[in-house]
């Protein structure tokens, strides 16, 4: 269920067949410039928006195809072209509405985006014999404006085949590289700028220095996007939406659905109830470290319900990971609104859905679905609340921001991503039994405990435990075995679209096998997933 822990609700490239683009403007009070980042399908795409806003600038990722009118009525002060990974040559190829370079605003292509540029305005683009994959020498001839107080000689990280080899008529080529004669370039009297490296990756060490330039000196955004603003703006938005009416809030302690409590209860106070509801599927003693935390810190009002049973019954037979998730989402709702029915007429529901979530569940655009959050796609349809969604305008970090701004302990702001479906679709390839539940439950709390012990717990992105169904043999004090496998999996990551596998120690992993196959009977053997994202989810379902 990755990038994202959910709300207790659970959990975006794609923009689905059908769904009107105007779906996917963040819900917020314009009080700070914007950037607009309109997506060609690149995998960088998201990493693009969150790096301008690292940078102090509020961001938006958009369709490629959203149109001219959709872009204009932000009022954006710059626009960027992304990369992507087809050829502009290509039949069905994105193009370049040839109107957006006529708004008066400031273009910066990367990549597929500088390409499409180039060929709109008639520069010559062309298909190289070697392509340029990786880190790559840029070798800068004139600065211009783009590049100003960056060295003649610089290292960056490209990713394309098709090659820039001719400047349309008012451009001025900046540098070239290994393989690309153009690989930079400006039009500084028509604000339009164009580079085929990527500014936005950590292997591109000058990248932040030319978005930097491109934001502050040629687009002239002022850089105050901010924690700080963020609760401000949303507090004003949540009031505005909620008036005197009640609300509801389905807690599961994770960092997105208690910043999004807390945010809700900063802008209407007692008008919120927080729902934590127990399905059987957290993680060990999380119940009760949620309800002490808002029941007894931040005074929060909070009803706790047990449901394991009810949920246990509803997953009985189900092992398709698409069907548990919704089959959860909606057990969830029924729950809620039997608990807003007690409460009284409670008609908003908060949801700690994120921007990732809304990309990868179907709201950017250039890849498919990779899976229905059930924050944002696993919803059932005759739904009686209307939603709050405070964070959807928000990145992970920026969450962990906003949360430490309102004073949300440290163990709550840095909790690694766990999913609203919980430990139900770490279970994979079988039904979520109470017996496999508890099992798992065990070998990821050892995990937990020697990770932390080992002072790597903030180092990680995620580090969790999957127990497939399937058994093997083994042998323990001179008997024949048949227990369950458990698969550690462990990642680093700067925002859960792309993720590396820990290097963690071997003698720590031995550490955490070996409690493992003796503290928990029913296992056997422990396995590592050394697999990254791409090709691989975080989650394994």
């Amino acid at each position: 269920m990755s990038p994202t822990e959910a709300t207790s609700l659970g959990h975006g490239s794609s923009l689905p067949a059908g769904q009107p683009v105007e779906e996917l403007a963040l819900e917020r009070e314009v009080a700070t410039d914007e950037v607009v980042v309109l997506d060609y399908g690149g995998q960088y795409s998201q990493l693009i928006a969150r790096r301008v806003r690292e940078l102090g600038v509020f961001s938006e990722l958009l369709p490629h195809h959203v149109g001219v009118d959709e872009v204009r009525k932000r009022k954006p002060k710059g626009l960027i072209l992304s990369g992507g990974p087809a050829s502009v040559y290509a039949e069905g190829a994105p193009r370049l509405d040839p109107e957006l370079l006529e708004l008066g605003i400031p273009v910066l292509g990367i990549c597929y985006g500088m390409q499409a540029l180039v060929l709109t305005l008639g520069g010559k683009v062309e298909g190289a014999e070697v392509g340029e994959f990786g880190r790559s020498q840029l070798t800068v001839g004139e600065h211009g404006r783009l590049l100003a107080g960056t060295p003649d000689t610089q290292a960056c990280w490209m990713s394309h085949r098709d090659t820039v080899y001719e400047a349309p008529e008012g451009f001025t080529a900046l540098a070239s590289s290994t393989e690309s004669p153009v690989a930079a370039l400006e039009d500084v009297e028509r604000g339009l700028y164009g580079i085929q490296f990527h500014p936005e990756v950590v292997h591109t060490p000058y990248g932040q220095h030319v978005l930097t330039t491109f934001l502050e000196d040629i687009a002239g955004a002022s850089r105050t996007w901010s924690a700080a603003n963020i609760i401000d703006e949303q507090v004003e938005a949540i009031r505005k939406q909620v008036g005197d009416s009640k609300v509801i809030c389905g807690l599961s302690g994770g960092v997105d659905s208690s910043v999004a409590a807390l945010l809700v209860h900063k802008a209407v106070g007692d008008q919120l109830t927080c729902v934590f509801v127990d399905h059987g599927m957290m993680r060990q003693d999380e119940g009760e470290q949620v309800i002490r935390a808002f029941r007894d810190q931040f005074h929060v009002p909070l009803v706790a319900v047990d449901a394991e049973e009810r949920f246990l019954e509803r997953l009985k037979g189900v092992s398709e990971p698409e069907a548990k998730r919704k089959a959860i989402g909606a057990e969830f709702i029924r729950v809620f609104e039997e608990e807003a029915a007690k409460i009284g007429d409670a008609k908003f529901l908060v949801q700690g859905t994120l921007y990732s979530d809304v990309i990868e569940s179907g709201g950017g655009t250039g890849a498919a679905t990779i899976k229905s959050h059930h924050n944002v796609g696993g919803l059932p349809d005759d739904m009686e609340f209307q939603l709050v969604e405070p964070l959807r305008a928000l990145f992970k970090d920026e969450v962990r921001a906003v949360g430490a701004e309102l004073g949300l302990p440290e163990k709550f702001v840095w909790r690694q991503p766990f999913p609203g479906p919980g430990l139900a679709i770490r279970v994979v390839g079988g039904e979520a039994t109470k017996e496999r539940l508890d099992t798992l439950r065990a070998a990821d709390f050892i995990l937990q405990d020697e990770i932390r012990k080992a002072g790597l717990y903030r180092e990680l992105w995620q580090s969790f435990c999957v127990l497939p169904d399937i058994r093997t043999v083994g042998v323990q004090g001179d008997e024949r075995t048949y227990g369950y496998v458990v698969a550690i999996r462990a990642v680093t990551s700067d925002d859960a679209m792309t993720a590396d596998w820990a290097r963690l120690p071997y003698d720590l992993l031995e550490q955490i096998a070996s409690r493992m196959i003796n503290e928990i009977r029913e296992v056997n053997r422990v396995v590592l997933d050394i697999t990254s994202k791409p090709p691989g989810t975080i989650e394994w379902e």
